[in-house]
């Protein structure tokens, strides 16, 4: 019987073994000493080692599995999806529960399987959700928002649940029936199929009874006949004679303002029609002021005695007669009523001091505006009043007008210069005129009163 060297009794206890059985060492063996004999210790223990992990069964929990599934990681190539490495860790944990044997392994193995139905459902609606999309780019929009909501909802869950576990591929790739359209998408769809028939619909003749109707409803207008050209005609030629009459005055009022009253009476002798044409376009002008002087002229005069004898000096239409009782001598250059007199205002057929008030209103015209002052002042009595109504725009100077009437004899009582229209004003006669009938009174030269076209 040879003994076991010494050597071997050391590489059993550090491979944590029980020694084995001394055997007979034979005696002629010698010991070995030295670095040999180390080299042969550590080799042995390798191979025992080595022998020891293949024999022995593996622990649950051991160094040697942790070690075995870091190199399996480290040489296994990533998985694309994360469903995959999910799987093969559950397989894992299953198979060490199958080795260890622990407890409640089938509820593990129960939530394993759920999980896997739930990733299952979603590759699923995934995938019905691609297709619906493609669907609906072709046909017609529809709400994404709805879709998903539908095709994640209890049904799918309860479909994928009942599924195989074994046959995850043919649950993905399997085509499922269309999602059910809501109200609104219906909507829509049929909606846009309508309005495709009519894009390409041939046009429709129109309805003969609709296309009647109107025209029954809506009258014709006459054909123009030929009182409506006797009548377009008139109002043409009534409105050319309205200018020409208004052009006829204007040169009238010039002549008028611009020469000489002896001339104007030669000028209405001539052409008594165009005193008449003078009297309504003057007469039409006037009707525009707020207030018209004769009116304020018969106002005052009827506040006076009605024996006062009044002359009137271009009395027109003798409107101040026919407004106040006074025995009134009317004198113009043409007759339009039958108390005018027709003469030269500065010669009436007046005895001299014979009137109580001699009245020019809108009448100082010409350019003998001296002549017509000096015949007032010569009929007129004692004391007697002279009144004077004139445009506005006439006077560059009131005060040297007033000053120049002074001269002829009439001292100023009233003015009123508030109306924007016309003057007036009242002269009391003081005696014969003061100047020699040479002197000159600049004050006396008024501005003609034209009127612009219109």
């Amino acid at each position: 019987m040879f003994e076991e060297p010494e050597w071997a009794e050391e590489a059993s206890l550090a491979a944590g073994l029980r020694p084995v059985a001394s055997r007979p060492r034979p005696a002629a063996a010698c010991p070995i000493k030295g670095s040999k004999r180390r080299q042969l210790l550590a080799t042995l223990r390798a191979l025992e080692a080595a022998s020891l992990s293949q024999q022995l069964p593996s622990l649950p929990g051991s160094d040697s599995e942790e070690e075995e599934v870091v190199e399996r990681k480290k040489k296994r190539p990533k998985k694309a999806s994360l469903a995959s490495v999910s799987t093969e860790v559950e397989e894992k944990r299953k198979k060490q529960h199958q080795k260890q044997g622990l407890p409640g392994s089938d509820s593990e193995e129960k939530e394993v399987k759920k999980k896997k139905c739930r990733k299952r459902a979603l590759e699923s609606d995934s995938a019905a959700e691609e297709k619906r999309k493609g669907k609906c780019q072709k046909q017609a929009p529809s709400n994404p928002a709805l879709d998903s909501v539908d095709q994640t909802g209890p049904k799918a869950w309860k479909s994928s649940a009942t599924d195989d576990s074994s046959k995850p591929s043919s649950v993905a790739t399997s085509p499922q029936t269309p999602h059910a359209l809501s109200r609104k998408q219906w909507r829509n769809r049929q909606k846009n199929k309508r309005r495709h028939k009519n894009k390409f619909r041939p046009p429709q003749p129109p309805d003969p009874a609709k296309v009647t109707a109107p025209t029954e409803e809506t009258e014709v207008p006459p054909a123009p006949t030929q009182d409506d050209h006797e009548a377009r005609a008139g109002a043409l030629r009534a409105r050319m004679a309205q200018r020409l009459d208004g052009a006829r005055f204007r040169y009238l009022n010039e002549q008028l303002y611009s020469g000489p009253s002896s001339a104007a009476q030669r000028l209405f002798q001539e052409d008594p029609e165009a005193f008449l044409l003078y009297h309504r376009g003057f007469q039409s002008q006037v009707k525009k002021w707020p207030l018209q002087p004769v009116d304020r002229i018969a106002r005052d005069l009827r506040q006076r005695p009605a024996s006062l004898v009044v002359a009137d000096f271009g009395c027109g239409d003798c409107r101040l007669a026919s407004s106040i009782r006074n025995p009134v001598h009317c004198f113009d250059l043409a007759s339009l009523d039958p108390r005018v007199t027709v003469c030269d205002m500065a010669q009436v057929p007046l005895e001299d001091e014979s009137v109580d008030v001699a009245v020019f209103c809108l009448s100082l015209m010409g350019t003998n505006i001296r002549d017509f002052l000096e015949e007032a002042n010569r009929v007129l009595k004692p004391g007697g009043l002279l009144k004077v109504a004139e445009v506005s725009s006439r006077f560059e100077d009131v005060r040297a007008f007033l000053g120049a009437v002074t001269k002829l004899g009439f001292k100023i009582i009233s003015k009123d210069l508030t109306n924007s229209h016309f003057f007036l004003f009242d002269f009391e006669k003081t005696g014969p005129p003061r100047v020699g009938p040479k002197a000159q009174l600049s004050g006396l030269k008024l501005q003609p009163c034209l009127y612009k076209r219109r």
